[in-house]
């Protein structure tokens, strides 16, 4: 009986671990920064798919991050490009481009 209590309490810890580094911070902003236009190459080859600018948080600020080709990983087609979002009275933060099946 205490080897299923502490089993029990270990898998719970760990649920609510796993909880809460799912969840997202935001860092906001008042202004955004602006995408530099560029134009992107030549994919290398058909299997190849565009994955879009980024905007990632480093030492207080968003830090530009140019797109890139390649390969989807397995069981994935489509890169769905990150993007801006403003709320309320607290600014924009930025939403990471993610892969989707």
């Amino acid at each position: 009986m205490k080897k299923f209590f502490l089993l029990s309490v270990f898998t719970l810890g760990l649920m609510l671990m796993a909880r809460v580094a799912d969840a997202q911070v935001h860092f906001y902003v008042n202004v955004e920064p602006p995408i530099p236009v560029y134009v992107h190459p030549v994919a290398p080859s058909p299997a190849h798919v565009w994955v879009g600018d980024e905007f990632v948080w480093v030492n207080g600020a968003y830090v530009h991050h140019p797109g890139y080709w390649t390969v989807p990983p397995r069981g994935y087609h489509v890169w769905v490009p990150g993007h801006w979002k403003r709320e309320g009275g607290r600014g924009s933060y930025w939403i990471p481009g993610h892969w989707r099946r």
